[in-house]
Order: C-alpha cells, then sequence, then structure tokens
C-alpha cells in the first residue's frame, strides 16, 4: 500500500488510517482500534487502527499515518508499506493479573514497561494498567520494580562525573520556575546539573516552555552534550534524550484521567531523573489548601516512599517539604514567568522576593551536595552567587549556547488583550487557589501563547480595598480572553476577608 501522511496531532499515539472499502481491511478482518504493525523503508511501527469512509483522508490504496507515526518511517508520501495484525502484547497476562489485584513480579514490571514503550499496548489497555496501579495497588517494592523497569526502557546518560546534581518539584503550584535560578547557581558554582525538563500538558507552563522564551529547548542530544561540558549546566526539553519512554507515554494517558498517584509519580520522577544521570537530587513537595499535597502526613508518606525506592536505587535524595499555598512569583505564563526568573537574576528591585528566596534554599541544599560544603552553607553560598551577578552571567552564557532569543524582561512581550480582575469589598487576601489560576491561565492561551496568562498582582496576606486590581490577564485572542473571563465568573480563585482566615505556613524547609 501507498503511505499517506494525515495531518493530525494523535499525541504520542500512533495510529493508521484504512479506508472502509480497502481490499486489504476486508480481507484481513481488521478491526477499529485493534493494533497493527506497519512496515517501510527498513522499519517497523506498532499503531492504533482508525477506519474512515471519507476518501479524502485516506483512500482504497493508501495507508495513512498520523503526523509523529509518519515521521518514525522516515520515507516520503507514496513510499510502499506493509500492514498487518500485530501479536497481542507479551505482558497481557500480567496486566490480567494487576487489574484482579494481584502483587506483580520484577519480571512482570520490565515485561509490562517494555511492551509499553514499544507502543504494543492500546490506551485502553494502557489506562487498565493506570487505573489498576492507582493509589493503594501498588507495595513500596512494586513501585521500584516499575521505576527500574521504566529507566530500563530507555538510553542511560552518563556524564563521566562524580557528581550530577538536579532539582525537581512535584508539581501543581504555578509559576515555580525555581528550576530556571537553581540550575544556574550550581553550575557558577562548578557542580553539573543537566536540567532535561518536559513541556506543560495540563499547566500553564512547563521550564522548558518558559525557557523557550529566552532560547531554543529542542536541540539534538550530542549539542547538548556539548553545552552541558562546556557550561555546567543546560535548561532544555527532555523530549530529545529519550529518557524513560515509557513514562512518556504513561503521562499521555494520566493527565486526561486527573490521576498522579504517589506510586506512578515517584517512578515517573525517579526514572527520569536516574536515566539523565543524576547522582544527586533535591525534591520539592509543597502543600497547600489546593496544591497536589494538602496535608502534612500526607507529605511524609510521599517523602517516605520517594526515599525508599531512591535508597533501592543508588540516588542520593534530599526531600524538602515547601508552601504550596498560593503561587511563587508574580507571573503565570512562559513570558510572564521568564521575566520574573530575569528580575531575580538581575537582582532587580521588583524581582518577585518569594521565588527568589525559595530558589536560594533550594540551591543551598543542592550545593550542600559538594562535600566541600559545610551543611547549613548553602544558603549563603547560594545568595552570595546570584548577588555577585555570578548566576546572571551562568544563565546568559547558557541562554547564548542554547541560540538566544531576544527578550527584554521589562518589556516582555504580552497578550495584548487584557482584562483586570478587582477585589469586591475591603479586606485582605485569605486564599488563592492554585488549581483556578493555573486553569485561567491555560484558557487565555498559555502555553501555546508565550505571552499570554495570569499576572498576580497581590498575595495572601496583602491589604486590599474594593475595587484594586487583585490580577491581569493576558490573551492574544478574543475567544481565549472570552474562555478566561468565563471561569473568572464562576471563581475568581481569589478570598478576600480578614486576617485571622489566612492559613498558616505547613513549614518553612
Amino acid at each position: 500500500m501507498r503511505l499517506r501522511r494525515v495531518a493530525i496531532d494523535t499525541y504520542r499515539e500512533n495510529v493508521a488510517y484504512l479506508h472502509r472499502d480497502c481490499a486489504v481491511y476486508r480481507a484481513e478482518g481488521f478491526q477499529a482500534l485493534s493494533k497493527v504493525e506497519v512496515r517501510a523503508n527498513g522499519r517497523r511501527i506498532l499503531a492504533t487502527l482508525n477506519v474512515t469512509s471519507d476518501p479524502r483522508i485516506v483512500q482504497c490504496d493508501e495507508l495513512g499515518l498520523s503526523e509523529d507515526a509518519f515521521a518514525q518511517m522516515g520515507v516520503e508520501p507514496g513510499h510502499p508499506a506493509f500492514i498487518s495484525q500485530a501479536e497481542p502484547p507479551a505482558s497481557i497476562a500480567a496486566l490480567h493479573r494487576k487489574i484482579h489485584g494481584e502483587r506483580l513480579t520484577r519480571e512482570d514490571f520490565h515485561a509490562i514497561v517494555r511492551d509499553i514503550a514499544e507502543h504494543r499496548y492500546s490506551k485502553i489497555e494502557l489506562s487498565a494498567f493506570v487505573v489498576a496501579t492507582h493509589r493503594g495497588e501498588l507495595d513500596r517494592e512494586e513501585v521500584y520494580f516499575l521505576t527500574e523497569a521504566m529507566i530500563a526502557s530507555g538510553r542511560r546518560l552518563d556524564w563521566h562525573e562524580r557528581l550530577v546534581v538536579d532539582k525537581h518539584c512535584i508539581g501543581g503550584i504555578p509559576g515555580n520556575r525555581t528550576s530556571m535560578l537553581v540550575v544556574p547557581i550550581v553550575a557558577a558554582h562548578g557542580l553539573v546539573c543537566p536540567k532535561t525538563s518536559s513541556r506543560a500538558i495540563t499547566s500553564p507552563a512547563g521550564t522548558a516552555d518558559t525557557m523557550e522564551v529566552l532560547a531554543h529547548v529542542e536541540l539534538p542530544f550530542d549539542r547538548l552534550s556539548e553545552i552541558v561540558r562546556e557550561h555546567r549546566a543546560c535548561l532544555a526539553w527532555g523530549g530529545t534524550a529519550k529518557l524513560s519512554p515509557a513514562d512518556d507515554v504513561l503521562i499521555a494517558v494520566e493527565r486526561p484521567l486527573s490521576l498522579d498517584s504517589p506510586g506512578q509519580m515517584v517512578a515517573s520522577i525517579l526514572s527520569k531523573k536516574m536515566a539523565a544521570g543524576s547522582s544527586h537530587l533535591v525534591l520539592d513537595i509543597p502543600i497547600g489548601p489546593t496544591a497536589k499535597v494538602r496535608s502534612m502526613p500526607e507529605a511524609q508518606k510521599l517523602r517516605r516512599l520517594f526515599e525508599y525506592v531512591a535508597h533501592r536505587l543508588g540516588l542520593s535524595l534530599d526531600v524538602v517539604i515547601t508552601d504550596g499555598r498560593q503561587p511563587i512569583g508574580q507571573g503565570v505564563g512562559p513570558a510572564l514567568e521568564a521575566r520574573d526568573v530575569m528580575r531575580v537574576l538581575q537582582n532587580h528591585p521588583m524581582a518577585p522576593q518569594d521565588l527568589r528566596q525559595k530558589s536560594l534554599r533550594l540551591a543551598g541544599r543542592l550545593l550542600e551536595c559538594d562535600p566541600d560544603i559545610r551543611g547549613g552553607d548553602g544558603y549563603a553560598i547560594a545568595r552570595d552567587i546570584l548577588d555577585s551577578g555570578r548566576a546572571l552571567e551562568k544563565m546568559q552564557a547558557i541562554i547564548a549556547a542554547q541560540g538566544g532569543v531576544a527578550f527584554d524582561p521589562e518589556r516582555p512581550t504580552l497578550g495584548s488583550l487584557t482584562f483586570e480582575v478587582v477585589a469586591e469589598r475591603d479586606g485582605v487576601v485569605t486564599g488563592i487557589d492554585n488549581l483556578q489560576i493555573a486553569r485561567i491561565a491555560q484558557l487565555a492561551g498559555a502555553p501555546k501563547v508565550k505571552g499570554a496568562g495570569v499576572d498576580l498582582m497581590r498575595k495572601l496576606g496583602d491589604a486590599v480595598a474594593a475595587g484594586e486590581v487583585l490580577y491581569r490577564v493576558h490573551a492574544a485572542y478574543q475567544s481565549d480572553l472570552a474562555f478566561a473571563r468565563q471561569a473568572i465568573q464562576r471563581d475568581s480563585a481569589y478570598r478576600v476577608g480578614p486576617p485571622e482566615e489566612v492559613p498558616g505556613v505547613f513549614v518553612e524547609f
């Protein structure tokens, strides 16, 4: 059959298309949503079959492939290809046992993850695995087996360094761009910190989205290696490194289901860090009323699980429980967050102090991985690196090496359509809903529109008078602004009341 590129983004799922009247479809007994094997140009992929009656999508003598699937074949449109029914995944029996609540072995998890990484599971089977391993369905040794299997499913980097450090947050706090400050601080000290980050999936910005405002993040891995060797660090998108590829497949299913179980979270984060060659990791677990983790007992339980698996893997882990009651920084959205980061690096008088202080404390903990730094001295060293301008100099070098993009933090290019949300009464800000602020920023267009998002004018405990601006929404399109406005009408994400209603800090490092 002739291959045809079908211009549909199926987001990390290989999809094949056959016409309903195609002789192959009729003769071979294919069914919609079944797994098929496609071979061309010496390459082979597994894909989920979709069936169409529209010749504008695919004709009877054609085999269509979604954008990602077509790119994997490395051929031109019209190239001959072969399609056949795929064999069922070898690990399907283990999956069925997990669905029935049985405990799986190391070999079971390796078989399942291998099939997931090779795209042998359908979306339905992936969903079944995610649900079966949700919440209390994995004991801590199973979490270790899953993590180990996810590491083995892809590439594992070796930087040939005694000490390779990284910092990670479990997420859920808008504007929390501490990585973009921690990395240049620790690299300026001389530690190796190859930061490969993800793009946002259901949040208004990931580290890669924000860094992309300043420099290119989609670079060949060989080039990233050169940058790390020269500058001791990078801030790039991790997709080119092919680290823990099974995790990327699972995330594509977990996020739409809004599932983020402790076991899957631990396996996802630690597999990526181990595959990236990290030897030491500082992990940020924020807690607050609208954070992912909402109580200290829950945070401590998650901490123990992370520590158990990290110890089994030989990873040195320092878990830091932080204040997650509200967004960190002032901006939420790529350009606004990039502005905040650069202002902190420049020691600008308008730099958000909460972002500065949290970044310094995390950087200090990471610096203390260096055996030459005495415990407790890291914060002061990190502050000196930032105040002296060495962190800014290092960040500018990383940006230049990754192909800098023109950006002025004093006049960032923001969405020209704006809408201000004002206080309806006098009082103080007693609550800010992280989830709702993130949703408003997304509806405004972030992260696809770099200049879209939310600019916060008030934070917890700030006094406000009726009519004063709480935050400003930026959008590039009228429809996005309208969607954000509708969400604000339902819930502005801000609560204003008397000072005694401000929730207390759970912990401060």
